[in-house]
């Protein structure tokens, strides 16, 4: 498994962009990556990372209806990753807080 293919996304919203400033980055992962496997690809597709720990948490989908049918969203597993100190930031997140 590449690192790309570890890192699906970013996940941005209100929760993820309060801890940019603390160095601290939400991404949606594979759901068969582990904590390491998520080090690994982040401290490697963005040079100058390096990760102090790693949070994970599956997420699982929605009930959503519409009329008769209902179904479930997809479900998801999240990583918070938090650089050390002496890290470089990543610059996608930078330019959005």
């Amino acid at each position: 498994m590449t690192e790309h293919d570890i890192i699906i996304r970013p996940l941005l919203s209100e929760k993820s962009y309060a801890g940019i400033s603390n160095k601290k980055y939400s991404f949606v992962v594979a759901k068969n990556s582990t904590k390491t496997d998520i080090k690994a690809a982040v401290e490697k597709l963005f040079d100058g990372a390096k990760v102090e720990k790693v949070n994970t948490a599956n997420v699982p989908g929605k009930l959503k209806k519409q009329g008769k049918t209902q179904g479930y969203t997809a479900s998801y597993k999240k990583a918070i990753v938090q650089l050390t100190k002496d890290s470089k930031p990543i610059a996608f997140f930078e330019s959005l807080s």
